[in-house]
């Protein structure tokens, strides 16, 4: 039977040593980053065996189902985070960090991909552990630095990854466009594509050939994706009102947001939210 764990923080740090494989049918109502400090095995996400060793990094979205198939003696530290905090807390210049996340859901095994950031993860997790260990005065403050860093790190992994995967001849300028993108998500006025034209001086033919060629989609239907990703995000994982939503995204009221969310759904966003809701939860 899947056994379902929730946290009652909106962070927190642990560190496990593992022998056996206590971890099976396991599913988090949160995300987790996993950090492997040593041992070497299997970690089974959504039916993809990912294997794993010393310096490893791997993120677990919520309703993963997992386990772990340990080879050899395995140290982790976990770091596991809510969908609220990600969501709430101002990430400056990321301002879809919860939807990059989520998007990491197809990717099996570490995600710490950027070598440059292998040492710094390492200095993270070794703070973490000191942390966990000799709590001190300031305690709490400072673990939350170093989550937020490490979060912001698979963040930047998981968007590096994301777009190596767009077209083999990616060059700078398309991820500087997605991160555009992504980062004016909830204006439609920045996401026109004179606007976007503009902001990286291309004529608004050459942007939408260039971006096709890039992506191997038009960019009209990548920013519909990405908007339509985080508004079944929100459904889902979230309590917001459907008004809430609307005023989020632009939408002149809760009938036009209706009206595009059932062209791909064929169903209202209350239905999805109900019925979707529904087999997340394994009901």
């Amino acid at each position: 039977m899947m056994k379902r764990e929730n946290i009652d923080q909106l962070v927190k740090v642990e560190h496990h040593k593992i022998v056996n494989c206590p971890l099976r049918d396991n599913q988090f109502s949160f995300f987790q980053i996993v950090y492997v400090i040593c041992g070497r095995g299997f970690l089974k996400i959504n039916n993809n065996n990912a294997e794993y060793s010393k310096g490893s990094l791997i993120l677990l979205t919520p309703n993963d189902q997992h386990y772990l198939e340990v080879v050899e003696k395995t140290e982790l530290l976990l770091v596991k985070f809510s969908e609220r905090y990600v969501k709430d807390y101002k990430w400056n210049s990321i301002n879809s960090m919860e939807c990059l996340l989520y998007g990491a859901s197809y990717l099996s095994g570490c995600i710490l991909q950027n070598k440059p950031d292998v040492i710094l993860v390492e200095s993270i997790a070794s703070s973490l552990l000191h942390g966990i260990h000799y709590p001190d005065l300031y305690h709490e403050e400072l673990t939350l630095h170093y989550v937020n860093a490490l979060i912001v790190i698979a963040a930047r992994n998981i968007s590096k990854m994301r777009v190596e995967r767009v077209a083999s001849n990616t060059d700078k300028r398309v991820v500087d466009i997605i991160n555009y993108i992504q980062g004016n998500i909830h204006d439609p006025s920045l996401l026109k594509a004179f606007s976007i034209a503009q902001k990286f001086g291309f004529s608004e033919s050459y942007l939408g050939s260039y971006f096709k060629k890039q992506c191997g989609e038009t960019i009209q239907h990548y920013i519909l994706n990405y908007k339509m990703r985080l508004i079944e995000h929100r459904l889902l994982f979230s309590d917001m009102r459907i008004n809430e939503i609307v005023a989020e995204f632009g939408f002149s009221d809760e009938s036009h947001l209706n009206k595009f969310f059932k062209k791909r759904h064929v169903m209202s966003m209350t239905e999805f939210r109900k019925t979707k809701g529904q087999l997340e939860l394994g009901a």
